[in-house]
């Protein structure tokens, strides 16, 4: 009983983590047809924010309650800053490149980022834990947990929601939809494209910042956390199909509880089980389970 009730309540965050960290990835994709591999940079700069503000907020010594504002805010700053930089400075020169062109150019804007975020914040680790702490512990039919952890399940299913009627209620959303289906015609009816393009990178690159620093209260923040989250991001992305924000839910979810169940059942297996999901998923449905439908063109 209380093996189910922890995979049940791990794999429920994880999957929280996981659809945060990878759903402005899927996002840019669907919209922009870009596999954005410097997405694992947005978050490690987005976690690196969150973990230094944090660290030099508490040593003011004021109240920690200001510390749920400062998050989110240094990841807008940073999916800001750094996505306007890449898509405005880079990016935009490139747009409608070859799809293999373009993986390899954001995964050497990967390897910029890896590196300016040396350079801004060293090689040494930064541990913030004092939100994960402050809120406390419930326990869950006697297990242990911090509430931070269902704080950032509320906050991914808040992303989803608003997301959603996003896309589907809002006459933004629905223009959006219109050029994700054919950008030419998108163009041709007067809608800006390149302005949609840039929102969208912003979008996706901020959401990338907020699983970063959302997570930085609960791991140590240390060079190298970019690569872990792409691979990962990409796993997600591939099992709900690649664009799909419901697809992205789904993944997440199918990975997170494979994942706590590994570890609870066979730990050995961790990572093994994502990959092994993955492939069974492939396998049957090569594009993923909800991929979005491409348009074929005369």
């Amino acid at each position: 009983m209380l093996t189910a009730v922890a995979i049940a309540v791990d794999g429920l965050g994880f999957a929280a983590w996981l659809f945060l960290s990878s759903v402005g990835l899927t996002l840019i994709y669907g919209v922009m047809r870009i596999l954005n591999i410097a997405h694992g940079g947005f978050y490690a700069l987005g976690a690196y924010s969150s973990a230094w503000a944090i660290g030099l907020y508490t040593q003011t010594g004021n109240t920690m309650a200001l510390t749920y504002l400062i998050i989110p805010l240094a990841a807008l700053i940073a999916g800001v800053v750094a996505g306007l930089v890449v898509e405005r400075g880079i990016l935009r020169f490139l747009y409608g490149r070859d799809e293999v062109l373009m993986v390899l150019v954001t995964y050497a804007i990967f390897l910029i980022l890896e590196d300016v975020t040396k350079l801004i914040w060293g090689t040494d680790s930064y541990v913030a834990y004092q939100p994960a702490y402050w809120l406390g512990s419930i326990d869950v039919f006697g297990l242990p947990y911090t509430v931070y952890k269902f704080l950032i399940i509320g906050v991914a299913i808040a992303c989803g929601l608003l997301l959603y009627w996003g896309l589907n209620h809002t006459r933004v959303g629905k223009l959006l939809l219109v050029v994700i289906e054919d950008r030419e015609i998108s163009a041709a009816l007067g809608i800006n494209v390149t302005l949609f393009f840039t929102i969208t990178f912003l979008i996706g690159a901020t959401l990338g910042a907020l699983g970063g620093a959302l997570t930085a209260p609960e791991v140590s923040v240390v060079p190298g956390i970019g690569a872990e989250i792409i691979v990962m991001a990409f796993a997600v992305i591939v099992i709900g199909g690649m664009g799909s924000i419901g697809g992205a839910m789904l993944g997440a979810l199918i990975v997170g509880f494979a994942r706590a169940a590994s570890v609870h059942l066979y730990p050995p297996a961790e990572l093994f089980s994502i990959y092994l999901v993955m492939a069974v998923v492939l396998a049957v449905k090569p594009y993923g389970l909800f991929a979005l439908a491409e348009s074929r063109k005369i």
